[in-house]
């Protein structure tokens, strides 16, 4: 069979995408994670016991519960569009596995309507990054272009599913090619090839850019710290390297 050029050239493309999105999100994590915490600086009320930690941060990631507690408008349209790529990226998985699993199969028509509540969350963002003064201040082109990015590749995924259709079949047979590095000749369906080229877009921006916040959160020692500075000293990597000196 032979390859288009078409294909060939978005198959490299995911290529670099996802060796990019890899290094840059290997990096940052470690940088992360090997960043000095000289200090306890848990944000009050904080957990005493480690169980506490997990169930706090467990609260934040799945709830946004301090982001609820700073804006109910700002939290509402953040936890529509962070639930809606939720379930999309599940029902995604169809494009990535063979034979499909159960629960994937379960929720294809959930998932499908995530894209419709990521639509309403990242509108909402957008409209109030435009309309609220003091966030509109302290906003920078690449918010909004991010926020753009984010969008269009919404509307082109919903585009797809409700109106002009995929080829389901061939889509997944580039995928699991891209994978097994056996590219697959690819539809030269124009809302097809730009909704995958922006996702590609998004994968090299990724690690570079504000949406980084997703593992950063676990890093954040304002949140993952026991509130025990009276019954244990907090000795950070690097002063114990100096002591040891």
């Amino acid at each position: 069979m032979q390859i288009s050029i078409l294909s060939f050239t978005v198959a490299a493309i995911f290529y670099l995408a996802f060796f990019v999105f890899a290094y840059g999100l290997i990096s940052k994590i470690l940088q992360y994670k090997n960043t000095p915490a000289p200090l306890k600086i848990p944000t009050m009320p904080a957990p005493t016991t480690q169980a506490g930690v997990v169930f706090r941060m467990s609260k934040e990631v799945v709830f946004f519960e301090s982001l609820f507690k700073s804006s109910k408008v700002t939290w509402l349209f953040g936890w529509l569009f962070h639930f809606g790529l939720f379930l999309d990226m599940l029902r995604h998985l169809r494009y990535f596995i063979d034979p499909i699993w159960f629960w994937v199969l379960i929720i294809q028509p959930f998932g499908k309507y995530g894209s419709i509540l990521m639509f309403i969350g990242l509108a909402g963002l957008l409209t109030r990054r435009i309309i609220v003064d003091r966030v509109r201040y302290i906003s920078s082109p690449s918010d909004h272009l991010m926020l753009v990015l984010l969008l269009s590749i919404t509307t082109t995924g919903m585009a797809m599913s409700f109106y002009l259709g995929a080829d389901v079949i061939s889509v997944k047979s580039f995928f699991i090619g891209l994978m097994t590095f056996n590219i697959q000749n690819i539809p030269s369906d124009p809302v097809l090839v730009s909704h995958l080229l922006m996702v590609a877009s998004l994968m090299i921006i990724f690690p570079y850019s504000k949406l980084l916040h997703a593992p950063g959160l676990f890093f954040s020692p304002s949140r993952n710290q026991v509130d025990n500075a009276r019954e244990k000293r907090h000795v950070a990597k690097w002063a114990e390297d100096l002591e040891k000196n």
